[in-house]
């Protein structure tokens, strides 16, 4: 039986890890559950997202940027994403292909037309099942981030990312993505989440 693929998205700081690791504790006993990231989640896909977020590279491209992005992920969907989802597992990312949109199709300016065709040759059209958006309600929560050794992105301006939460904003009009209420505490966003999930794996059983 196939598993499912879910994905967290969001700015940076919105609460993506903290949701995600929360589920994957509350259902690795109960079900066959993995978690990843991106840029990352395998050996390979893990040092190009060393390259992507080191602050050494700032002469970095912003299409350079864009196309290690899909690099990383489409080496993260053949080697374990894909292969996980097809022997029936759950597997939680966090960011994917609408991180690629929001960050370099808007923040950077390079366009959601060319991140999607790059993105598509990526993943093969690979989807994800339930894409969770956490929606910030405006509010910037870059700042915790910033105090604890930032990455190149991170220290990206905050021009970049107002852009970033501004396109998040207009994503979140697409009815296609889950919207989260993100400016909620931690356990109300978890529940949320869960009680989503706990819906759709009813479904699929």
């Amino acid at each position: 039986m196939r598993g499912l693929f879910i994905t967290f998205e969001g700015p940076d700081g919105c609460g993506k890890s903290t949701t995600a690791e929360a589920i994957y504790e509350k259902l690795k006993n109960e079900y066959d559950i993995i978690r990843t990231r991106e840029p990352g989640g395998t050996a390979i896909s893990e040092k190009i997202r060393s390259l992507i977020l080191d602050n050494a590279n700032s002469n970095m491209s912003y299409r350079t940027e864009a196309l290690l992005y899909a690099a990383s992920r489409a080496q993260h969907l053949e080697e374990k994403i894909i292969p996980a989802v097809n022997s029936g597992k759950i597997v939680l990312c966090e960011r994917f292909v609408l991180s690629s949109i929001a960050y370099q199709g808007y923040g950077r300016g390079i366009g959601v037309k060319d991140i999607e065709i790059i993105n598509n040759f990526a993943t093969g059209g690979f989807e994800p099942d339930i894409t969770f958006l956490f929606d910030t309600k405006g509010k910037s929560t870059l700042e915790r981030k910033l105090l604890d050794n930032p990455d190149r992105l991170e220290n990206s301006g905050e021009d970049f990312h107002l852009k970033v939460r501004q396109a998040y904003k207009k994503l979140a009009e697409n009815p296609k993505y889950t919207v989260i209420d993100a400016s909620r505490s931690e356990k109300e966003v978890f529940l949320e989440c869960l009680e989503i999930l706990y819906k759709r794996l009813e479904v699929v059983r």
